[in-house]
């Protein structure tokens, strides 16, 4: 019913099977990177400076063809991203959100 499902987040979570995860497809090139993910630590102070860092990490060419990839799967049908936080209106998956509603 959510559509098609996408982890968007670099590593895979702990504890969670393939199966159990029921996602379409694993797009971790669209994370951001581990310097970036490990300095932002899901800190709420951090999330505004993370929200402009990894939009620019978003413009380098494999993370940008991620993200189209996303846009091309968003077209025609919901999109449901996916994330193991556990505070995600602080995450890649709100910003990634954010940039595909525009």
């Amino acid at each position: 019913q959510d559509g098609t499902r996408v982890l968007v987040d670099r590593i895979w979570p702990r504890g969670v099977t393939k199966a159990r995860a029921d996602l379409s497809e694993w797009c971790n090139a669209v994370a951001p990177s581990t310097s970036l993910r490990k300095w932002y630590d899901h800190d709420p102070e951090r999330f505004e400076e993370f929200s402009r860092r990894y939009r620019a990490e978003l413009e380098q060419p494999q993370r940008a063809e991620a993200l189209q990839h996303l846009r091309e799967l968003a077209k025609d049908r919901p999109l449901t991203l996916l994330t193991a936080t556990k505070h995600p209106e602080i995450s890649e998956a709100m910003v990634l959100a954010d940039i595909l509603r525009t």
